[in-house]
């Protein structure tokens, strides 16, 4: 049975509909991108749903959505999302939206000791009901969109509503709204990375672990991927993968044969870009030591006196106890870095513990006077 939506691909028609939307209390949201198929990744759909109304809006035919900043920003309706982190990062990246008053149901099946929290599983167990998820890898960018997908896209938004209120009434009975609220408040403010002037093998894996020569060669190449790919406007694993480009850095072929021998690359790029890449791999093994990038390894943490581990560990023991008390994974309850933070500080009332920012309010108001008396800090 086909879903009737809504297809809104013109500024009128937005603000008409962002108008309309305003009236409803519970709104649930989702967006389709094409990070798969370009280089710079973009928002290409956006789905509302509200009641029996379901709306795709194409970013990509309007020019502006200012109309829609309001919506998200009024504080009065609750936006539902499932997994919202990519979603909070790429409207705002594209869009400049912020989002207030965010529930995700993701997080709130975690909170109540759900194991499998995708959306596919979570309807399936509570509705019995099957999303098709072919078309998941599609690029959203291409223009007429087949009418299939884009019903795909709203069938995304159709159970999220339900979804929600079944859970906000779990959470409520366990006690745990106050705990997704806050979460969900953190969540709502997550932003996309800037843009830096660092060398791109910092975020490369495996790059730690060369030494300033092979940094040069791994370097240069991910400089020469970055630029095909911009130009090509492709992401960069379809240019050259990851595995390839760190075979070629091992290897460091001196010419082309060399470079067919590592078969790191198919015949295809290698007549593509295999004159690019050894001259890149030569250049690089030719420069001065003193012009060879250093890899910026963290300084060693400093030597703890020997209770801090000890006060460590019988942090983890309480948390693991309550963990499997409440029904939740542990580190929900309080987390690798909290415990470090805690054992370290060894904070000496339960006052000071407040005070350490990794933890959220939701776990210094449950948790804090156990915390506390595991470490004989609390006095009345």
């Amino acid at each position: 049975m086909k879903t009737k939506y809504t297809l809104i691909n013109t500024k009128a028609d937005l603000e008409k509909i962002t108008s309309d939307f305003k009236k409803e209390r519970f709104i649930a949201v989702d967006i389709e991108a094409d990070s798969m198929y370009h280089f710079k990744e973009k928002v290409c759909l956006i789905q509302l749903a509200a009641g029996k109304k379901y709306i795709v809006i194409d970013p990509l035919q309007i020019q502006d959505l200012s109309s829609l900043k309001s919506l998200f920003a009024n504080n009065d309706i609750k936006k539902i999302f499932h997994g919202a982190d990519f979603d909070v990062r790429s409207l705002y990246r594209d869009f400049n939206i912020k989002i207030k008053n965010l529930f995700d149901t993701q997080i709130a099946c975690m909170f109540l000791g759900i194991r499998e929290t995708s959306l596919d599983a979570v309807l399936k167990k509570r509705f019995n009901i099957s999303l098709n998820k072919k078309y998941r890898k599609k690029d959203w960018s291409e223009r007429p969109l087949p009418e299939d997908m884009i019903e795909y896209a709203v069938k995304d938004t159709m159970y999220i509503i339900k979804l929600a209120d079944i859970l906000d009434k779990e959470l409520k009975k366990n006690g745990r709204s106050s705990w997704v609220h806050e979460e969900c408040e953190i969540l709502s403010k997550v932003r996309p990375a800037l843009l830096s002037n660092e060398p791109l093998f910092i975020k490369f894996n495996g790059a730690g672990k060369l030494t300033p020569k092979f940094l040069a060669v791994l370097e240069a190449l991910l400089q020469f991927r970055r630029s095909v790919a911009e130009k090509k406007d492709k992401p960069l694993f379809k240019i050259v993968d990851n595995n390839s480009l760190m075979k070629i850095v091992k290897e460091k072929p001196a010419n082309l044969k060399q470079l067919e021998k590592t078969k790191a690359l198919s015949q295809k790029q290698i007549e593509m870009y295999g004159d690019t890449i050894v001259r890149a791999v030569n250049n690089s093994l030719m420069l001065p030591a003193a012009d060879q990038p250093v890899y910026p390894h963290r300084k060693k943490a400093p030597i703890l006196p020997p209770e801090v581990p000890l006060r460590a560990k019988a942090i983890k023991r309480w948390r693991d106890s309550k963990a499997k008390e409440l029904g939740l994974d542990p580190s929900i309850v309080c987390n690798k870095s909290i415990i470090n933070s805690i054992a370290i500080q060894n904070p000496t009332y339960l006052i000071d513990l407040l005070k350490i920012k990794e933890m959220k309010k939701w776990q210094k108001k449950e948790f804090g006077r156990d915390i506390a008396a595991i470490l004989g800090t609390w006095t009345k």
